[in-house]
């Protein structure tokens, strides 16, 4: 179609999506460090025996955060389907179930970033130090804290206002993207300090 609401949407999608996956993607980099492997099993048993990274790494945690609503399009990130300046964006070609599979898409979206970001940072099926739980309460551990992280996601989209798509912009290139190179290279020096037995 021509509709320059879809177009315009399209390309904001695209530039944020670019912007913010940089950084989410050095911050990742962060727990895989720590944890010195990439299976996430072996990152949530590292959480068990150093502490849940959230607690190591705080700024990790709420760059990761942060990244995923930009990721997600969720307010104040929300500026490809801006209804006051799009009409909703490229969602203004879809109606009926097409329209629904988008909503439904975007919250499956949320449980799956809620998923890892549990898993990287908040400690998995872990519980408050306890590294040896059955089965069937890690999986109502995991429960419990995706439903706390969509419950945080829902909150900021209903108490912060939608940003500038330039103070958007300006904040993933001039903020994130800087402090989370920095945030990987001091967290290699400290962990080779350490291997070192300097630290």
């Amino acid at each position: 179609s021509n509709s320059k609401y879809a177009v315009l949407g399209g390309i904001r999608s695209t530039a944020q999506m670019i912007s913010y996956e940089l950084s989410m993607g050095l911050t990742l980099l962060v727990p895989v460090m720590i944890a010195g492997s990439l299976n996430l099993n072996d990152i949530v048993l590292e959480q068990g025996a150093r502490g849940w990274f959230v607690f190591l790494q705080p700024l990790a945690a709420i760059m990761f955060f942060i990244g995923a609503l930009a990721e997600l399009q969720r307010a104040p990130f929300d500026l490809l389907e801006a209804e006051q300046e799009l009409s909703s964006g490229y969602n203004v070609e879809y109606a009926g179930m097409r329209f629904a599979m988008f909503f439904m898409a975007e919250y499956m979206n949320m449980i799956i970033f809620s998923a890892i970001w549990i898993t990287l940072f908040w400690g998995g099926y872990l519980f408050l130090g306890i590294t040896d739980v059955a089965p069937l309460l890690g999986v109502l551990i995991i429960i419990v804290k995706i439903a706390l992280s969509l419950f945080l996601m829902i909150w900021v989209r209903a108490s912060l206002p939608r940003l500038r798509y330039d103070q958007l912009m300006s904040f993933g290139w001039k903020f994130m993207l800087p402090v989370s190179v920095l945030n990987v290279i001091v967290t290699g020096v400290f962990l080779v300090l350490q291997a070192e037995g300097i630290i």
